[in-house]
């Protein structure tokens, strides 16, 4: 039977990844508590502990504007710890995948964001993601890179989505950037399309970087006004009357931001056999397990 190590399970994707890897083989998921990414001999050892046929990191640093006065924080989580894992996995002859961002790339395209386009991250966070992405590609033969991007869930602390229920149900009016673009990602698919990729990795030479995100391009303005029609149709409480577009220049972040990062799927959609669902398709779910766990 297949071992396959969890890391990052109290996140948002770690939690659905749980339920997707468990027909794959024994699941041993753990936390925080159960692996500091910050310390390189444990994360070995719990690894050579464990002797597992594959693992699986969910775990990341993700506060991009804390990142900017945490940048030693975020490389050691986001970067050298991949990294440690991919050496391990590399020794025990394991396969790895690891999940990075969108936030690799400098957001200066307009067409979808290929697996062959060169990062140029604008900020720590990205700088911290691609640091990993280096490290395992260079240490692991068995190692596949997911890119997804505006990730979200049921699941998990803060996201988006959950953000925008919140204030949307304290305020009348809200101001969301419009002139950033992308293509939201549920977790829910996410996690399946991971668990669909694993028994490829065993049959084929799957290696190397792949982009998945839901399908579809969207700024976050538009994301706000989609959550707010869905989530009135179910009936969640809400006192927004007005979502008001505006520009980054105008919106008080510290923290540079990309401002189109649309990622082409072709590449997994081809291995996979199937296209991921549409980004509106997939927040209607989201919001469905949402309403149902209130």
């Amino acid at each position: 039977m297949t071992r396959i190590l969890l890391i990052g399970i109290a996140g948002q994707l770690g939690n659905e990844l749980q339920h997707t890897l468990v027909p794959l083989g024994e699941v041993i998921a753990v936390d925080r508590q159960g692996l500091d990414l910050t310390q390189p001999d444990q994360i070995r050892q719990v690894i050579r502990d464990i002797k597992p046929n594959l693992i699986v990191n969910a775990a990341a640093y993700t506060a991009v504007d804390k990142a900017e006065s945490e940048a030693e924080l975020a490389n050691t989580i986001n970067g050298t710890a991949p990294t440690i894992m991919a050496e391990t996995a590399q020794e025990l002859g394991s396969g790895l995948i690891h999940v990075s961002t969108d936030y690799v790339f400098d957001g200066r395209k307009n067409t979808p964001y290929t697996e062959t386009d060169t990062p140029n991250p604008l900020n720590a966070y990205g700088k911290s993601k691609l640091l990993g992405e280096t490290g395992i590609q260079q240490a692991c033969d068995r190692a596949v890179i997911i890119r997804t991007a505006w990730v979200y869930g049921v699941h998990g602390k803060g996201n988006f989505v959950k953000t925008m229920l919140r204030v949307g149900a304290q305020r009348e009016e809200l101001r969301v950037v419009v002139d950033q673009v992308g293509a939201p990602t549920w977790t829910g698919d996410l996690a399946r399309a991971i668990a669909q990729l694993i028994p490829h990795l065993n049959s084929e030479s799957v290696t190397g970087i792949y982009h998945y995100t839901n399908s579809g391009a969207i700024s976050w303005y538009d994301f706000a006004v989609a959550i707010f029609e869905e989530a009135r149709q179910l009936g969640f409480p809400l006192n927004v009357q007005q979502v008001v577009p505006i520009n980054t220049s105008e919106y008080p972040i510290p923290t540079p931001r990309p401002a189109y990062t649309v990622l082409s799927s072709k590449k997994i959609s081809a291995v996979l056999g199937i296209h991921p669902p549409h980004w509106r398709t997939a927040l209607r779910q989201m919001l469905k397990q949402l309403y149902a766990h209130q």
